[in-house]
């Protein structure tokens, strides 16, 4: 009787080979998975800064449409919710819906150039996920010169 109780017990529970096999197939899946998450941060953190790049292109051109000026590159884009101390008809509230200049995806501030190359009056940048002038990938530089 004690040989047929132990030969049922003997095909319960899993040998160390399956453990290994599921951790493993587990592993890769986690991998994959990573993978397609981190991708999707990063893509949502470009196109958030292309939003911006595009809004703040605008609140710039609000801002020559109503002055008659450009901002300098010493004032920068915070003339956009705060008045220049010589500008007489700055409109209450700003050019901006919000109280602060926005930043890219990354936290990074944006980047003002008065008459840049290429004959275009003005470029706000930012330089990528990496924060540094250049680069490719996420790392690239947006310009809101190409966002439109």
């Amino acid at each position: 009787m004690k040989v047929k109780r132990i030969m049922r017990n003997v095909g319960k529970g899993f040998t160390m080979v399956e453990l290994m096999a599921v951790l493993i197939i587990l592993g890769l899946l986690a991998t994959v998975l990573v993978r397609n998450f981190m991708g999707q941060t990063d893509r949502a953190r470009q196109t958030t800064t292309k939003v911006n790049l595009k809004l703040l292109h605008q609140a710039v051109m609000d801002y020559k449409m109503q002055i008659g000026q450009y901002p300098t590159e010493e004032e920068g884009l915070i003339v956009l919710i705060e008045p220049p101390a010589d500008v007489i008809d700055y409109p209450e509230g700003g050019f901006l819906q919000q109280n602060e200049i926005p930043r890219d995806g990354w936290g990074n501030d944006f980047i003002y150039r008065l008459w840049p190359e290429g004959g275009q009056p003005f470029e706000i940048i930012s330089y990528g996920a990496d924060g540094e002038e250049s680069g490719e990938g996420y790392d690239a530089d947006l310009s809101s010169l190409d966002a439109y």
